[in-house]
């Protein structure tokens, strides 16, 4: 089966599918990034990244949805992931779900984060029927921000997030919503 065969779907640059055994070494390698987990406690280990892309694909079986492995059309190269999740730590907005990117850094500034999250969004609303798509990110995090506000998603609310009480700098956090009558 070629790869073009195994997309879920797809937006103009990107094909986005579930998770391949090949992709694991490539994930752990994004995930040891420092500069990509800057905006994280901590870059993930070898066994986290592994158990990482298991729950993606149990949470594609079970939902239809996943943090999908993502493509770039052009070239087939795994390029990180973007999708949809759901969120089950202890607030009053949650269980919720999340819609979350990580790339590459050779992948970022190219415009893939927003394209890859307006697709998603689009499949939720459309496919999946869902009502409402949330987005977190640490303050401090402009760039995910900044995808958050031009995928059309508002503002809900700042929160310090309780997995993060302990790191002085993420701890405070973001809430941003899309409805799907937005």
């Amino acid at each position: 089966m070629s790869s073009n065969d195994i997309y879920i779907f797809k937006s103009e640059r990107l094909g986005f599918r579930d998770w391949l055994e090949s992709d694991i070494d490539k994930l752990a390698s994004i995930n040891t990034d420092p500069d990509v987990m800057k905006f994280f406690p901590a870059t993930q280990s070898m066994e986290r990244t592994k158990q990482f892309v298991r729950r993606m694909q149990d949470l594609l079986q079970e939902r239809g949805f996943c943090y999908f492995a993502v493509e770039e059309l052009d070239t087939k190269e795994f390029i990180g992931f973007i999708g949809l999740s759901i969120q089950s730590f202890e607030s009053d907005f949650t269980p919720c779900v999340d819609i979350g990117w990580r790339l590459d850094i050779k992948k970022w500034y190219k415009g893939f984060a927003t394209e890859g999250a307006r697709r998603c969004i689009a499949y939720a609303f459309k496919d999946l029927k869902l009502k409402s798509i949330n987005a977190i990110a640490p303050i401090v995090n402009a760039a995910s921000v900044n995808v958050m506000q031009k995928i059309g998603m508002k503002e809900v609310k700042i929160f310090n997030h309780p997995l993060l009480e302990s790191n002085e700098m993420l701890r405070e956090c973001v809430l941003y919503e899309i409805l799907d009558n937005q």
